[in-house]
């Protein structure tokens, strides 16, 4: 079941809607068309008490002004280019710079801060005319938001362009699985990742190109840790996923002891961003390396025309002990 309903109005006087998924068993995400954020998403606890495991704002001013990307859609690329910059087909392209000499998590006005158009089936399409941000080609780009009965929450990206360019779309959601906001209880959440390898980043946080072990070292999330045990916690990095075939596996799982709740998070994406610098949640974006455009030994994110970049990714939830 699919609600609508209204969620203000932008400064530019442009009207924005929110939308309620509602599953049998009582989940209920909400989203609004802009920037295709998820504005909550409501999950049982062990002993059946729904409560909001996202971070968000009471209205939509808080995410007009916010830079942290909350719960947004986040294109044209996600994650870091090194010094704002590419070079694709002999040409050089200058993107906007937004976290120092870098370009950031689609630049100054990504899609997070834009107003997708909604369809009556959970979809979100906008389109991004070429240059854009400093990037080649327009780009016609789509999201799909689908509940399942087990508790699962879909999320489906698609993207064509018509001239050659680059592509990395993720969901930049905050999770705090307790389901209380007030206080950080993340530190004691236990996380796992399903990797071996995680891609080791300079001062600016640019990927050094080395695909490292993590045996041994602070990012050795292969069995379930608590986030706070090392590092103080404080992890934005990419790793390098598990797979032994292609399509939809196993990422990580996040796991609150207090509340019981379970997060497993499915993707086709071949890395996945953990950044716990938000104050009492934490964020797993899956999606593709860093700085890819200007890393050849890394997976493309090239799009050419006639190409469709896919990217599906599953948060499904469950509880226990």
């Amino acid at each position: 079941m699919i609600e609508r309903e209204p969620f203000g109005v932008t400064p530019e006087g442009q009207p924005v809607a929110a939308f309620t998924l509602t599953n049998a068993r009582g989940m209920q995400v909400r989203f609004t068309e802009y920037g295709g954020i998820i504005l909550s998403i409501k999950v049982p606890d062990r002993s059946g008490k729904l409560a909001n495991v996202v971070h968000g704002f009471p209205a939509l001013a808080g995410y007009v002004g916010d830079t942290a990307y909350v719960g947004a859609v986040v294109g044209r690329y996600a994650n870091r280019i090194a010094g704002g910059r590419f070079t694709l087909g002999g040409r050089s392209y200058e993107l906007a710079r937004n976290e120092r000499t870098s370009h950031l998590h689609g630049g100054l006005q990504g899609f997070s801060k834009k107003v997708w158009r909604a369809e009556d089936d959970g979809t979100l399409r906008y389109e991004s005319p070429a240059g854009e941000e400093g990037y080649p080609g327009a780009l016609s780009a789509r999201v799909r938001y689908a509940l399942t009965e087990d508790n699962s929450l879909e999320c489906d990206f698609t993207a064509t362009a018509d001239a050659p360019t680059h592509v990395n779309f993720t969901q930049h959601s905050y999770f705090n699985l307790s389901g209380d906001q007030r206080t950080p209880p993340v530190l004691d959440h236990l996380l796992r990742i399903n990797a071996r390898r995680y891609t080791p980043v300079d001062e600016r946080l640019i990927p050094t190109g080395e695909l490292r072990d993590v045996r041994n070292t602070p990012f050795d999330f292969t069995t379930p840790t608590p986030i706070g045990q090392r590092r103080g916690g404080s992890y934005d990095h990419n790793w390098v996923i598990d797979r032994e075939r292609a399509g939809l596996v196993q990422a990580a799982t996040l796991h609150d002891p207090s509340s019981g709740r379970t997060l497993e998070l499915l993707t086709t994406q071949p890395g996945l961003q953990f950044y716990s610098g938000r104050a009492g949640a934490l964020a797993l974006e899956p999606q593709h390396f860093p700085d890819t455009p200007n890393q050849p030994g890394f997976p493309t994110t090239l799009v050419s025309p006639g190409e469709t970049y896919h990217a599906h990714v599953v948060y499904r939830f469950r509880t226990g002990s």
